[in-house]
Formats: C-alpha cells, structure tokens, sequence
C-alpha cells in the first residue's frame, strides 16, 4: 500500500490536471472514432447502480462508446463485494477491450486487474483505486480534498473561533482510498491546531443510515459539537438529517463532498450541507472514456502506462450556491 501510494504522490499533479481540465471543460467532448476504436468494446464495473454518482458515470460513458463506435457493457454487483469480484473474474474471460472498475477498497480486486491487464485488457480505475496500479486512475485527489476540508474545519471550529472546536468525522469503508486519503491529509491538520479535538471518527459504509446513527450518538454525547465531516455526500445526508433532529441544524457545519449533482446545490441551499467539495461526475465520466479511446489508439500494451488524472474540486457554499450549475440528472426507472 505504501509504495503504491508513494508512486501516486510522484506522479506530477500539474501534468495530471491539464490533461482532465481540458476534458472537463467542454460538455460534449466525447472521443471520435478511428479505426482502432470502432467495435471495440468497455466493459464498466461500479460499487452498484441506482446513485447518481454511478449511473452519471454510465451515462457519459454511453455516450462516449457511441461517439467513438463502441460497445458499451455494464454489471452491477449492488454492493456486493463477492459479486464484485464474480463480476470482474466473468469479464475478463470475456475480453473486452477496456474494463472500467470502481474499486470498494485497496486490496479486494487487486489480483483481478493484475489478471486483467496481463490478459491484454486495459484498466481505467475511478474516484477509488487498487493497490495495483493499472493503465489509468480519474477521480478525485482523496488527499488534496482531506487538507482542504480539514483546513476549513480548522478556521471555522479550531483556535480563534469561538466555538467548542468539536469535530467528528464520518468515513466510509475504512479500507478504500476515498477514507484512506481524506484520513492521511486531514488528520494531521486537524491535531495540529490545539482548538480542535476529534470527538468521533468512525465508518458508515457509505450508508445514510448508519451515517446517521452515527451523528446522533455523537451529537447526544457532544451537544456542543461544532462540525461533521462526512467523505460522501449521499451517506452524509443521514448525518445531517441528525443535526436537524437535534435542534441544531445552522449550529453545527457539514461538510461533504460528491458528484455535483442537483443533491449539492439542494442540499447546500436548504442548510443541510455547509461546505460542499465538487469533483464533477460528468467531468469524470468524460474523461474515463476519453482515456479509454486514447489508451486503444496509442496501440500500448495495457499496464506498461500508469497515469492518474485527477479532477478539479469546486467548493459550494450558501455564498455562491446561487451561481452554480448543479445538472438535474434524472435516473432512467
């Protein structure tokens, strides 16, 4: 785990941004066809469906695969870890041309894209990586996001604040890079400011529900809690239904981060959500079939490149919640 996260942090991050920026900023910048790329094949393989996450992924990969005239194929192993790895060992004996994986945490389907790509297929992973490096990684910088909420916590809750400088913090699975970058930034940050104490960190699994217990038992324990910081806005929705259950919504900060769907800027208007970290579903979903159709026209072998293409992060808050575009992405029933 540790060399494949010190390969990452080599990886130069002003090479990587430009190149997703400039996918990012057209809203139909999807890949043409070539020769190389007409009736290849992409296989996408997420966590579940039925999130707008997920399905907004889907939806941009669609449309790229057409543009670039190819297959699109899906499987939704809905939150099965098993099914997961049954769903990834099932694709590769069916070779397509790329397989786009959504990993639940570092280690469970490392063999499986190690497999992949010595079986000749190409591997984009997005927003939570392996601890096997394949062809490619879009998503989110899991640490730059970490010291960004963690900075903002500490001006709004840490010394000088006035507040209690309580903070809690809700993950998801412990062992995906999503929790594991965010803690490995965000830590450090917040014990370094004497202002702030860490009353509560604690997994939800990605699940509102949980996410919401969670927030409840810590706000009876901690009445003066000054703020929540959730790892996915979705599962942080329960936590903050909590803090409007205690009576003290307005008092205590949420911050989250997601897709920047319609959620965000609803969710930041009506005060559930203080601070908002955007990372851009659409933007994302473009840029994994982007890279896609560059990996099969540059005719490399797959696994002899290893890039990370991380997205920019746009922060939404009451103050600027009006100006910003959030899509109303409507799932398909």
């Amino acid at each position: 785990m540790k060399t494949f996260l010190k390969a990452c942090a080599a990886l130069s991050l002003a090479a990587a941004t430009p190149a997703f920026a400039q996918a990012a900023a057209k809203t139909t910048d999807f890949p043409a066809a070539t020769d190389k790329t007409k009736g290849k094949s992409i296989a996408y393989l997420p966590v579940a469906m039925g999130i707008t996450l997920t399905e907004i992924w889907w939806s941009q990969i669609q449309k790229g695969a057409e543009s670039a005239g190819m297959k699109a194929l899906i499987r939704d192993p809905n939150w099965s870890s098993s099914a997961e790895t049954q769903a990834l060992t099932s694709l590769i004996a069916e070779k397509p041309t790329v397989i786009v994986v959504h990993n639940p945490n570092v280690q469970l389907l490392a063999k499986q894209l190690e497999k992949a790509q010595k079986e000749g297929i190409y591997v984009v992973q997005v927003n939570m990586v392996s601890k096997y490096k394949t062809d490619a990684y879009v998503g989110a910088d899991w640490d730059a996001l970490g010291k960004q909420t963690a900075e903002a916590m500490v001006k709004d809750c840490g010394t000088g604040s006035g507040k209690s400088g309580k903070v809690a913090i809700i993950q998801g699975e412990l062992t995906s890079e999503t929790s594991l970058g965010q803690m490995r930034a965000a830590l450090p940050i917040l014990k370094a400011d004497k202002g702030i104490k860490v009353v509560s960190s604690q997994a939800a699994n990605w699940d509102a529900t949980q996410a919401h217990n969670v927030a409840s038992t810590v706000l009876q324990q901690n009445p003066d809690l000054c703020g929540i910081y959730g790892f996915w806005d979705t599962m942080t929705l329960g936590a903050s239904q909590a803090v409007k259950e205690a009576g003290l919504a307005g008092k205590v900060n949420v911050y989250t981060s997601g897709d920047g769907s319609k959620l965000a800027c609803d969710s930041i208007a009506n005060g559930a959500f203080t601070q908002y970290y955007n990372y851009d579903a659409e933007a994302q979903g473009r840029a994994i079939i982007q890279k896609a159709a560059e990996l099969i026209n540059s005719g490399k072998k797959p696994g002899s490149t290893h890039e990370m293409l991380f997205s920019p992060i746009s922060v939404i808050t009451k103050a600027n919640v009006a100006s910003v575009k959030c899509p109303n992405f409507v799932m398909k029933k």
